[in-house]
């Protein structure tokens, strides 16, 4: 017989872990929107992309949001399991039964997205290797951060220096990531396709980046995210920011200063794909940290902008899903078909506008219903209970 375990309230929520989840979709938004509308993975972004403002556009984004706020969004991912393990020892409930259910909608929301949607899906990654979480959760506070940070830095910068030798061997490790047949047979697909064309381009898309070959780099850049974020939950350092202030002033300044650093490499000359990776898997983490510190010291002194990026947080999900079912409609196909058609800074705008719309819809939405559509949903699919959706339902 299955336990059905009660569900954690609204009350007592951490603002600035909405927070950080709203500035995190809306920079990933910034980053997927080069993917939306451009074969951004297949292509040589500083070569497409070569002059005048679309080139300073994208190299902003690259230097302040690429690999930063995906990052963010795994040690808040991590977080929230170890919140959930947390409560559910208080209540004395099945934390791994729960786990496993709330981590399969994951995977299931995550296969249509991917498949129906958008290849670009991170759904299915965050569900499979959120189960591998669950097997270190009960280690320490500082044993979780300890075992996160040498399980990212030793294989990664193992893997920085292999690519370095390459590139000063003058091989071209890039060579294998960027394809013009493939950046011209994209174009052609997305932008004028039937649905059925575009779905077996984008399984296609999805299964170049999600195999056997990128899984130990998937599995080694968000699984010790995930405990670094389950270590900071347990260590409770954004549950009482006063207590731990100065820490997070200094871990905030000192991971914002390495990080500018190290997101930089690529513009000061060193050339290959080595600085990229450096780029992208240590000043990109660094630059979250910052972002993610930063945050919650400033929460308080800045409540109404704090609300405007934490009701859009406390809808992550619902948000994440219609920013990719817009966006496809927009570029694809079946759609407008704009794919290729649209500048880096039109874009941009875009992302602006669809996110502000959404900040308004979701305060609008938030001000009746205790949760979005679909993390409503999933919540009931957790807990294998109909949660009260309307403010001042009787439960």
């Amino acid at each position: 017989m299955v336990e059905k375990q009660t569900p954690i309230s609204n009350t007592g929520r951490i603002i600035s872990l909405d927070v950080m989840r709203g500035v995190a979709i809306l920079g990933i938004y910034l980053v997927n929107m080069l993917s939306f509308h451009s074969p951004y993975m297949i292509i040589d972004p500083l070569d497409y992309w070569n002059q005048g403002i679309d080139r300073v556009v994208y190299i902003l984004i690259d230097f302040f949001a690429q690999a930063s706020f995906y990052p963010l969004f795994s040690m808040l991912f991590g977080y929230g399991l170890m919140l959930m393990m947390v409560r559910a020892a208080g209540k004395k409930g099945s934390f791994f039964a729960l786990a496993f259910r709330r981590l399969s909608f994951l995977l299931i929301v995550g296969i249509v997205h991917a498949f129906l949607i958008w290849p670009g899906d991170i759904l299915i990654t965050y569900a499979s290797i959120g189960i591998l979480a669950l097997i270190f959760l009960r280690l320490s506070g500082k044993a979780l951060m300890a075992t996160g940070l040498m399980m990212y830095i030793i294989p990664n910068f193992l893997l920085g220096l292999l690519l370095l030798a390459a590139d000063m061997s003058r091989l071209d490790a890039s060579s294998a990531m960027f394809n013009d047949e493939q950046a011209k047979t994209a174009l052609q697909v997305y932008s004028s396709g039937t649905f059925s064309e575009i779905t077996k381009m984008r399984v296609w898309e999805w299964s170049e980046s999600n195999n056997w070959e990128t899984a130990p780099i998937l599995l080694f850049s968000l699984l010790p995210l995930f405990l670094i974020g389950a270590g900071v939950a347990k260590l409770n350092w954004l549950a009482d920011i006063r207590k731990h202030r100065r820490k997070l002033k200094v871990f905030s300044g000192s991971a914002l200063a390495a990080g500018f650093l190290i997101k930089g490499l690529p513009y000061y000359g060193w050339e290959g794909y080595s600085a990229e990776f450096f780029q992208d898997f240590f000043g990109g983490p660094l630059l979250a940290i910052a972002y993610g510190g930063l945050i919650a010291l400033s929460v308080r002194r800045r409540e109404e902008l704090a609300g405007f990026f934490a009701n859009v947080g406390r809808m992550s999900m619902t948000n994440y899903l219609l920013q990719s079912l817009i966006s496809t409609l927009i570029f694809y196909g079946y759609g407008a078909g704009l794919y290729g058609k649209v500048s880096v800074l039109t874009g941009t705008v875009l992302v602006v506008a669809v996110f502000i719309a959404q900040a308004v819809g979701s305060r609008i939405w938030l001000s009746r219903f205790n949760y979005g559509p679909l993390e409503w949903v999933w919540r009931s699919f957790t807990y294998l209970k109909l949660q009260q959706m309307v403010k001042g339902e009787v439960a």
